[in-house]
């Protein structure tokens, strides 16, 4: 896939509970990768020993060296080999002989990888870290569409009231006030949109509830629900690797302020019904890729956000999962201003 602005994101590829003793294949953007973890914390290769081209996730970790399971080459975490059983001892490894090497780290109960030489700064999420909270992570979900169908969808107020009737909406409340979309600190934010949700939780406590909305870079987006009169704060932040073509994994993130006794079970349980609910929509929409220009289909006020968040698309140059404007419209726009 090519490099362009998301080279330099950071992608969600596990969570960090499921990174044990043993390395693990991942994909990112089309290319094959190897995270493991040793007392110097986690690590991301390509998934490809230099010798001859053998899945370094086949093998193993030992001594904190990552072990090619064909001849037993062994990489350190920063890349260098430094064993190689067949060459005999007075022999020096040749340079050349190095693993490349990514940019990985554990936050959020997740293992991030950077592909890129300039990563972008890791978006922030302090209510993971916030005394009275508490965070459930949900996912892997695996979805046949590019990220950014993905992140528009989760973007989008007005579907709750159909795909979700019933849960997060509810059809004879399908209206949606007109709300604002600010560029704050990098990210776009939204002032509060009331939607009306008769059981927004699965707790069955229906009513008016206030969601603000955040785009935190192409492939993370959160929004944060709260309701008037009440301290109850709930937050979900979603975060999608795209592996390949049509091919994404994406993450979410449930923190609350409230039932902090009670199980995660139930609040993964529901997220996982109504990620489900939107899977079959998502992956039959056309265009596949995202279109840029917005002509190419028809936009109401309440698509604000997600009219804001292709332009933004636009604007950084993003080419995995979108249609771009073409060069012509471009200069055509360009004279008109």
């Amino acid at each position: 896939m090519q490099q362009d602005r998301l080279w330099n994101e950071w992608h969600p590829v596990s969570k960090a509970a499921d990174l044990l003793d043993d390395p693990k294949q991942v994909f990112v953007l089309g290319e094959r990768v190897v995270i493991f973890r040793n007392e110097k914390g986690v690590h991301a290769f390509k998934d490809l020993c230099i010798h001859r081209g053998a899945a370094l996730s086949l093998g193993k970790v030992k001594n904190g060296n990552l072990v090619c399971a064909y001849h037993a080459w062994e990489y350190d975490c920063v890349g260098a080999c430094v064993k190689i059983p067949a060459l005999p001892n007075e022999r020096p490894i040749p340079t050349k002989a190095r693993a490349t090497v990514y940019h990985c780290q554990e936050q959020f109960g997740l293992i991030w990888v950077c592909l890129g030489d300039e990563p972008a700064p890791l978006i922030s999420y302090p209510e993971y870290a916030l005394d009275g909270y508490h965070t459930a992570i949900c996912g892997p979900y695996e979805v046949k569409a590019n990220a950014p169908r993905i992140i528009e969808n989760f973007l989008d107020v007005s579907h709750l009231m159909f795909v979700h009737q019933g849960m997060l909406g509810d059809e004879e409340h399908a209206q949606v006030s007109d709300y604002e979309v600010k560029f704050l600190d990098n990210r776009y934010i939204t002032s509060k949109i009331p939607v009306y949700q008769p059981n927004p939780d699965g707790r069955s406590k229906g009513g008016y509830a206030n969601y603000v909305y955040e785009i935190l870079n192409p492939t993370t987006a959160r929004f944060t629900k709260t309701t008037d009169g009440s301290d109850e704060e709930f937050t979900i932040l979603v975060a999608v690797n795209q592996e390949d073509n049509e091919k994404s994994k994406a993450f979410m993130l449930l923190t609350r302020n409230y039932d902090l006794d009670k199980p995660d079970d139930t609040f993964i349980e529901f997220q996982d019904l109504i990620f489900n609910q939107d899977l079959d929509i998502v992956e039959s929409q056309k265009p596949e890729l995202l279109p840029l220009d917005l002509q190419a289909e028809l936009h109401l006020k309440s698509d604000a956000l997600t009219i804001a968040y292709r332009r933004w698309l636009d604007e950084l140059g993003v080419e995995n999962g979108t249609i771009a404007i073409s060069e012509e419209k471009r200069k055509r726009r360009a004279t008109v201003k």
